[in-house]
């Protein structure tokens, strides 16, 4: 057995189990409302805002891919995810004993907005 294919035989191994550990894995939220229940309500209201932000973010950028202005629109994408998720985040984050001013919101906006870029870039070409 070559060195390479024990790293291949590993990686496929990994591949399983990484597999097997998402589909069978409690999310956060409810493992910290397990463990620590007296967390819960903040753990949920941070999971809840993070979701609504994720869902805005992807929402606004397929209606911009829909009409091919996928690039030069930052500004008017956070302004349209602002628009829809502001108050909501605000008062989940607030509940959570998060002071969540409008400059926060748009840096979680941007945080979010760069893990989906990170997760969607292009592979690269073979040489």
């Amino acid at each position: 057995m070559t060195f390479i294919s024990v790293l291949e035989a590993i990686g496929k191994g990994f591949e399983k189990g990484l597999k097997w550990a998402i589909t069978y894995a409690i999310p956060i939220e409810k493992l910290v409302a397990t463990l620590f229940p007296p967390a819960a309500p903040i753990a949920l209201g941070i999971a809840d805002a993070t979701s609504l932000l994720q869902s805005a973010v992807l929402m606004v950028e397929q209606k911009y891919a829909a009409a091919g202005l996928q690039s030069g629109t930052g500004a008017q994408k956070l302004a349209e995810v602002m628009l829809l998720v502001e108050p909501a985040v605000t008062r989940l984050l607030t509940q959570a004993g998060i002071a969540a001013s409008t400059a926060y919101i748009q840096s979680l906006v941007s945080a979010v907005v760069a893990i989906l870029n990170v997760q969607t870039m292009p592979t690269a070409k073979a040489a």
